[in-house]
């Protein structure tokens, strides 16, 4: 069966962790995806014939891993995306960047898509585009912060941080071209259960790597 790290599972939906370096879709590199990765468990699972349903209400970059979410339903997803639309679903990042960043914060700035960068722009061209952030630990030149994502813009984070000359721990495109690892993880997710009245509330904390350079 595909080797999930499965948070939360029920009828509606389904809570997952993405690994680094996967994709959340397929595209044209034909690597396997998460989405692909997910189905594939549900049609195995469930010995579901033919095609498999599962809606992707959002997503990360490849190379960072994190919490996501995936509707096993149409209703679902359709409910969820809408609260997304809405700034009804609270996700959090961990990050490690470099630079002399500030205690906490705001960031907000207009956004604008080209080709595989975004850029900061003005604000009749680009996409209103705003986090709030608070430092946690400092080392030597890195910064241990969380990110409370307000809105969710084509590399919002990565892009923001950069431009304030904060780039993130191993960014290969906004930042010091080192190959090494990004440090960035969607560690906490918050949302209404598009079906039950309830509230669904998951952490997840990333592991090696940087990250235990602030274990401490």
């Amino acid at each position: 069966m595909t080797n999930l790290n499965i948070l939360y599972e029920d009828n509606h939906l389904i809570v997952v962790i993405k690994p680094c370096n996967v994709l959340c879709q397929s595209d044209y590199t034909k690597d396997l995806d998460l989405l692909t990765m997910v189905k594939n468990y549900i049609k195995e699972k469930y010995h579901k014939p033919g095609n498999v349903y599962v809606g992707l209400v959002h997503r990360l970059d490849r190379p960072v891993g994190g919490i996501m979410v995936f509707a096993k339903t149409s209703k679902a997803a359709s409910r969820l995306s809408k609260m997304i639309q809405n700034h009804e679903m609270q996700k959090e990042y961990l990050l490690v960047c470099h630079g002399n960043i500030n205690d906490s914060g705001v960031m907000e700035d207009y956004i604008l898509k080209e080709d595989e960068k975004s850029i900061i722009t003005i604000k009749e061209k680009g996409k209103y585009a705003k986090l709030e952030y608070t430092t946690l630990k400092r080392k030597n030149d890195l910064n241990l912060v969380k990110v409370n994502l307000i809105t969710g813009r084509h590399h919002q984070i990565r892009l923001q941080f950069a431009s304030r000359k904060c780039p993130l721990y191993g960014d290969q495109l906004y930042g010091i071209q080192d190959k090494k690892q990004i440090a960035l993880f969607a560690y906490h997710l918050k949302f209404k259960h598009p079906v039950k009245d309830e509230v669904m509330d998951f952490e997840y904390m990333p592991k090696g790597g940087i990250w235990s350079e602030f274990d401490d």
